[in-house]
């Protein structure tokens, strides 16, 4: 019984290790897409490319002039400048002269940044902010307002000053001088304001009316500064 079961598990166990060997060899035969691929043939030379159609545009290779870009994506004198100023008017040309000089030059952009220019210079002199100011305006027109604040804090002054809104802001000037662009431009806007004294009696202005104001404002820039700020350089008051 001992001999028979002896030889029986032999049996067994030569047919398991039969039977595992080629199993192993059949998995390690076969690809598993991992190996790296073996060199092949190269392919035959492939027709080129039908070549492109008239009408499709690829872009240039060639190093950019400002100049030439301008000159090349200027839109027609009467519609460059459609909304902000008359064609060939003084205002459109030098619009063209700055846009010449400095490229990207968007007017209509500037007029959105100009009227929140106007609305923080005003509130922030009412408030004799001049931190604020300060980044806003030439040095000496920071002088002039920075003399008028010490005055009124020397009497012990507030003002009170309130938008109602910017009713207009328009250009009345533009012109390269030297390096410098500078743009003027008309503000009508309506205000609440008003002037205390100490006691906070009312000595200038109504807080309860709302007033129409005119200013003509000058703002310059170096042109093609990295400094993408324009400053104040000159008020008046119409």
């Amino acid at each position: 019984m001992s001999s028979e079961g002896f030889d029986i598990y032999t049996i067994i166990i030569l047919v398991l290790a039969v039977f595992i060997f080629v199993r192993l060899r059949s998995v390690l035969g076969t690809r598993t897409g991992n190996e790296r691929r073996p060199d092949i043939a190269p392919r035959s030379p492939q027709p080129a490319p039908d070549a492109p159609a008239d009408n499709v545009t690829h872009l240039p290779q060639r190093p950019s002039d400002p100049a030439r870009d301008a000159e090349a994506s200027a839109e027609p004198a009467a519609d460059r400048w459609a909304g902000v100023a008359s064609p060939d008017s003084p205002v459109a040309r030098g619009l063209d002269e700055i846009a010449a000089a400095e490229r990207g030059f968007d007017a209509r952009q500037f007029l959105t940044g100009a009227r929140a220019a106007y609305e923080m210079i005003v509130s922030a002199f009412a408030a004799g902010d001049r931190k604020t100011l300060k980044p806003l305006l030439a040095k000496d027109v920071f002088d002039n307002f920075s003399a008028a604040i010490a005055d009124r804090e020397s009497r012990s002054e507030t003002v009170e000053s309130s938008f109602v809104s910017i009713e207009k802001a328009e250009f009345t000037g533009a012109e390269v001088v030297g390096r410098s662009a500078q743009l003027t431009v008309r503000f009508v806007s309506k205000l609440i304001n008003a002037t205390r004294d100490r006691d906070g009696t009312v000595i200038d202005g109504d807080p309860t009316a709302i007033v129409d104001i005119v200013d003509v404002w000058t703002f310059a820039r170096e042109l093609n500064s990295r400094d993408p700020n324009w400053r104040l350089i000159s008020t008046e008051a119409v």
